[in-house]
């Protein structure tokens, strides 16, 4: 008995001193990476089109030998389908931190559900990626877990207005009335407080504020308003399936304006383009991302995502992508999948060029919200080629698509 103490006072003093010094702690083998998106419900287009980016990232990074930092620990993705329902989202969180233990999330596109999502993962001390959620206060609650590489939907909205106030002067075109068309959850209600106080500012007419459903089977009532109110100009803000069904009933009823100016999502999404097709001819759409930028890397990865899925990526897929490799950036500069320690260096972390998978921006640099300093925008025009519709970069002026003049205003039907 007096030799077993003997032995282990100094075994269990080696233990401590090895697990305060971390020598005999082995590097993991993956870095478990939460996932909540929309795989089914209104939102199910762009929520399949962030994990694919996401899988193709994740599949690069690995390939290239994983995070070396932890001797070559690969990146495990786990998807949870929100549905686009705040409650499921809130749920999966739950698991995914309880009973998957995962050391990150990102998530969720829908900023209804990314609001008290993010709450979650604060609560827990778990690092949240925001890919894209537009709503403002997202990063406006003191939170120190959660990150954003989008701009917020305050620097779109005031990016569409500057947009039109360029297109007036560089085309000598009269404005003075606007009209607001967009779903009603947190992504267009929040849209459409950003523009009715930019309308006021600038001196526009608001001739109808109009919110629906995206589940909306018939919009009719909605399009029947938009021609009696006789805009100059429509701001649209639409996931995939209200979008086609918008574009095509106001191409039916002849609904004549000088522009409609939407805010990527739906209008960004490839099957809106396959299923509106002509109808869709001349609309503007802003944007994080266009795959006739000018950007390191950019179409060598585009035609990658092409072929492996059948279209281009999208701003929403492209924010995806970058934030597989932030993580990665973090996981090599952290030298720990430890949530506390990833904080710490997502808080600090400046992430730049084209090689390191930043499609959009120059660079990734979060402030002290957590709001990524360089979200930067663009603004393209749908336009027709051949049996196809392409969309063209027109804004701002210095990045526009070589050669290209945009049409507006755009011709009467």
């Amino acid at each position: 008995m007096k030799m077993f103490k003997q032995l282990v006072v100094p075994v269990v003093a080696l233990a401590m001193l090895a697990g305060s010094f971390g020598f005999a702690q082995a590097a993991p083998d993956t870095v478990k990476i939460g996932n909540i998106i929309p795989l089914s419900g209104p939102s199910a287009s762009v929520g399949i089109q962030g994990k694919q980016a996401r899988e193709m990232a994740v599949e690069e990074i690995n390939s290239a030998g994983g995070i070396k930092s932890l001797g070559g620990a690969k990146l495990e993705l786990l998807f949870a389908d929100s549905k686009g329902d705040p409650t499921v989202g809130v749920t999966e969180a739950e698991r995914m931190i309880n009973s998957e233990k995962v050391h990150l999330l990102t998530g969720c596109w829908n900023s209804a559900v990314t609001y008290p999502t993010t709450q979650v993962a604060e609560r827990y001390g778990i690092p949240f990626i925001v890919p894209v959620s537009v709503r403002d206060t997202i990063t406006e609650r003191g939170f120190k877990n959660v990150f954003r590489i989008a701009a917020k939907d305050g620097w779109w909205a005031k990016d569409q207005f500057v947009f039109l106030d360029d297109m007036k002067k560089e085309f000598n075109v009269d404005i003075k009335k606007v009209a607001f068309v967009y779903e009603n959850g947190d992504w267009g209600v929040g849209f459409a407080e950003k523009w009715v106080d930019l309308a006021k500012e600038r001196g526009y007419e608001v001739v109808l504020n109009e919110p629906y459903p995206s589940t909306a089977s018939d919009l009719t009532p909605v399009v029947i308003k938009l021609k009696r109110a006789k805009p100059d100009v429509v701001f649209m803000t639409s996931n995939a399936a209200d979008a086609i069904l918008l574009t095509n009933t106001m191409a039916e009823m002849k609904v004549n304006v000088k522009a409609i100016i939407s805010s990527g999502g739906g209008h960004a999404d490839p099957s809106f383009l396959a299923a509106a097709g002509q109808n869709a001819e001349y609309l503007f759409d802003i944007v994080e991302w266009e795959a006739d930028l000018n950007r390191p890397g950019l179409k060598e990865t585009n035609d990658k995502y092409k072929k492996l899925y059948g279209h281009n990526l999208n701003g929403e897929s492209v924010d995806a992508y970058a934030a597989m490799y932030v993580i990665k950036e973090a996981l090599e500069q952290a030298g720990s999948n430890d949530p506390e320690a990833l904080r710490k260096t997502l808080s600090e972390i400046q992430v730049c060029g084209g090689k390191v998978g930043l499609l959009a921006y120059d660079c990734i640099d979060f402030d002290e919200s957590g709001q990524n300093k360089n979200a930067s925008l663009v603004i393209v025009q749908t336009r027709t080629k051949g049996k196809e519709m392409d969309r063209i970069t027109v804004w701002p002026k210095n990045v526009r698509r070589a050669g290209y003049t945009p049409v507006f205003p755009q011709p009467e039907k």
